[in-house]
């Protein structure tokens, strides 16, 4: 019986490893916004806030404004994925749509795009003309560890009621629209700690209990994404990211391809090769910050 792989395998196959990376792999993808990028690198321009001038007079001249124009890049990186498969049998399986092998890449795949979202939220973003000058993430937008109701405390602390409002009302006071989708990711630590705070009523817990399981669930006016791939500052302490989404950007080269190939130097053993070129950027510094949560700790009193 022949064992060269058929087109239908190769379109099952892509379709798969799409499929899982849309809905399984990546938790971020849907919470940031996403551009189609040509060439290594985009720049996407945005306007200030102007003023409107009162009218004092009749006939005035027409007045200008000078609309504040900032420019800003994302740069791509391409990502790959491979491995062998060996014997008809175990070929025939990516027809499956659990096949191991494209859980295995949509899961890769997906890390990557979270970890560069990630990455991107509090790192540097490039603006200029041509997109040269650093721009540092805003630390004002940072949510100080000690946060407890109704105010700072003198002890560190995990995730709380309070931290959560203090981070909304950051993105308020900074005019993000109330209808715009505003997004948290919360690991496992601070999904308990937030689960501890007396402040939540028995609806509300309710409300968040789903996060156990690892569902997104709406609190304080966020969607929270559990996910264990948040990072920790200098003191060790959990950076729980927050952003409106328009504060984020995921840019998309190219999107997932796959290929399935025959290794004539691994004794014609069928390769499963993936790949993806992305690249992430934080859009505006007043879109997006983070929450310090002791890994430790408990919300407070």
């Amino acid at each position: 019986m022949s064992i060269q792989i058929t087109t239908a395998f190769v379109e099952q196959y892509k379709a798969n490893v799409y499929h899982l990376t849309q809905q399984k792999g990546s938790k971020l993808r849907r919470a940031v916004r996403t551009e189609t990028v040509t060439g290594t690198s985009a720049f996407y321009e945005q306007l200030g806030a102007t003023s409107a001038r009162a009218r004092t007079s009749r006939h005035a001249d027409t007045p200008r404004m000078d609309t504040p124009h900032s420019r800003r890049r994302v740069s791509l990186t391409d990502y790959d994925w491979a491995d062998l498969v060996d014997g008809e049998d175990q070929v025939r399986m990516l027809i499956d749509p659990t096949s191991q092998y494209a859980e295995a890449a949509s899961m890769a795949m997906g890390r990557a795009i979270d970890d560069a979202i990630i990455a991107a939220a509090d790192g540097t973003a490039y603006t200029g003309v041509d997109g040269s000058t650093s721009t540092a993430f805003d630390t004002n937008m940072i949510v100080d560890v000690q946060t407890r109701w109704p105010g700072v405390g003198a002890a560190d602390l995990g995730l709380n009621v309070a931290k959560l409002l203090e981070a909304a009302k950051l993105l308020g006071s900074n005019n993000v629209d109330a209808d715009e989708e505003k997004w948290c990711i919360v690991n496992a630590a601070q999904i308990k700690s937030l689960l501890m705070d007396t402040r939540v009523s028995s609806h509300d817990y309710n409300a968040i209990k789903p996060l156990v399981n690892g569902q997104i669930v709406q609190f304080s006016g966020f969607n929270i994404i559990p996910t264990e791939r948040i990072g920790v500052d200098s003191n060790s302490d959990h950076k729980v990211l927050y952003w409106a989404k328009g504060g984020m950007l995921l840019g998309l080269g190219k999107d997932i391809s796959t290929r399935i190939s025959e290794r004539d130097d691994k004794n014609y053993a069928k390769q499963v090769f993936c790949s993806m070129t992305i690249g992430a950027t934080r859009m505006e510094e007043a879109r997006v910050g983070y929450i310090e949560c002791d890994p430790s700790a408990g919300p407070g009193a």
